[in-house]
């Protein structure tokens, strides 16, 4: 039997679910950020005749921009959920934007780990370059995964968005005392009641307002 048959509205399918896909796209650009709070480069210093500890550096670190446009991506995925239908393009195109920066920048550090660790072993040693071993985490590439991730949650939003109720806009209600008035300021005639502040006018005015 059809829906329509048993008086029941027709469920919107899962895919294009407002809730659904605002959770996914606020989901991942979170799981982008936390990959940034993990080790994402072991470095091994050459030893001489001091010795310095190897280091551990966490990915807020290395790659400082992922932390932003992670960011930028909650944003983005929690706007969409309030936006009208021009800005919801906008936050869609926004969340995509930064899902590519995250991609770029943890492809990069996985095609060149030492220039992003070139930084915390300046600051350990004193000097940049040498022979310092690196090693890589699965953070970087996890990163890199969740920038994909998020640039198909904006071309997602694009398509469900166009199924979404519009966003219902509340006016500010009249305030009393606020209506229409005559050219001596005093209240014009209407058909409802008048309120205190409109009664309080007229009498000010000598006039009953009662009458």
């Amino acid at each position: 039997m059809s829906s329509s048959a048993t008086g029941h509205p027709k469920r919107a399918p899962a895919w294009r679910r407002k809730g659904t896909v605002v959770l996914a796209s606020v989901l991942v650009p979170l799981a982008a950020f936390a990959t940034t709070t993990q080790t994402w480069l072991y470095v091994r210093l050459p030893q001489g005749g001091v010795q310095t500890p190897d280091l551990s550096v966490a990915g807020s670190d290395a790659a400082t921009s992922v932390t932003a446009f992670a960011l930028v991506g909650v944003a983005a995925a929690l706007a969409s959920s309030i936006a009208g239908r021009v800005a919801r393009v906008v936050t869609a195109v926004l969340l995509a934007l930064a899902g590519l920066g995250i991609a770029w920048t943890s492809a990069g550090m996985l095609a060149d780990p030492a220039a992003a660790a070139s930084a915390a072993v300046g600051k350990a040693t004193g000097m940049t370059g040498g022979d310092a071993a690196i090693e890589l985490t699965v953070f970087p590439s996890l990163a890199a995964v969740a920038g994909v991730l998020m640039m198909l949650c904006g071309a997602w939003i694009l398509a469900a968005g166009r199924y979404w109720p519009a966003a219902r806009k509340y006016g500010a209600s009249p305030r009393a005392g606020t209506g229409p008035r005559k050219a001596d300021g005093s209240p014009a005639d209407r058909t409802g009641p008048v309120d205190e502040i409109d009664s309080w006018d007229q009498l000010s005015r000598g006039k009953d307002p009662t009458d």
